[in-house]
């Protein structure tokens, strides 16, 4: 394993050995939100009890979002101190208590230590992968292979990028039900549940001209793959700042 991701994880682990530290910082770039339309009853049965599965005009939705991180570090650290770590989670829009946020079904990163990490001290269904993220005249190209021992396989392969002018999602929008989100949910191994705040300026949104090739993320989670027609948003990026993951009241 490379130096710096070294660096991060004992970064990470004194942390949480002392939370004053401060929040962590992740610098998102080349984001795809694609969105499928489902039943609910296809994701009800998936989620923690505590957690009410949203829905938008009375679907739910599933989300495969593919992006890089360009500077995950904890918040003291200057920029640059961190370090690249792609990404690909597959989601669903939930709330708790009234506090709408995400959660998680999986997430794929191009990083051994930084995927344990984030499963001991985040407790989320991070796997490690190989991943591979090029951008050419404005478009991104996006591979993803999973190598986690002893987990269901995924392979994805994209490419997107962003189509017509730039937007912000207005309230009450489809575009911002799947994009503004400022909470994620997840279930510790003792199966209490647990949440984090995530904050960033609203993302500047495109619309997208996707082309997905390969996407086994739906099968590994158990779904089947959805015949409706997906939705998507390009977003070129956000800075932002997680806390600590906490357990809820």
């Amino acid at each position: 394993m490379v130096d710096s991701e070294r660096s991060y994880f004992r970064l990470v682990v004194f942390r949480y050995r002392e939370p004053m530290l401060g929040s962590l910082h992740m610098g998102w770039r080349h984001v795809l939100f694609a969105n499928w339309p489902v039943d609910p009853a296809v994701v009800e049965p998936h989620l923690p009890e505590a957690l009410t599965l949203e829905t938008h005009d009375g679907r739910a939705w599933l989300s495969v979002v593919p992006f890089t991180n360009v500077d995950v570090r904890p918040r003291m650290l200057p920029s640059g101190a961190g370090i690249p770590l792609p990404e690909l989670n597959l989601r669903t829009y939930v709330s708790h208590d009234g506090a709408p946020g995400v959660y998680f079904f999986s997430l794929d990163a191009d990083g051994l230590l930084a995927v344990l990490g984030a499963r001991l001290f985040h407790y989320l269904p991070y796997y490690y992968a190989k991943i591979d993220l090029r951008t050419t005249n404005g478009r991104v190209r996006f591979t993803n292979r999973r190598r986690h021992p002893g987990a269901r396989p995924v392979q994805f392969d994209a490419t997107y990028g962003p189509v017509g002018d730039r937007y912000s999602a207005e309230p009450g929008t489809l575009a911002a039900f799947l994009t503004a989100r400022y909470r994620y949910y997840t279930e510790a191994p003792d199966g209490t549940l647990r949440y984090a705040t995530i904050d960033h300026e609203p993302w500047p949104l495109y619309d997208a001209a996707v082309e997905i090739e390969t996407n086994t993320l739906f099968r590994a989670n158990g779904f089947s793959t959805p015949e409706s027609d997906p939705v998507h948003f390009y977003s070129p990026g956000v800075e932002t700042i997680a806390s600590g993951n906490k357990r809820t009241k």
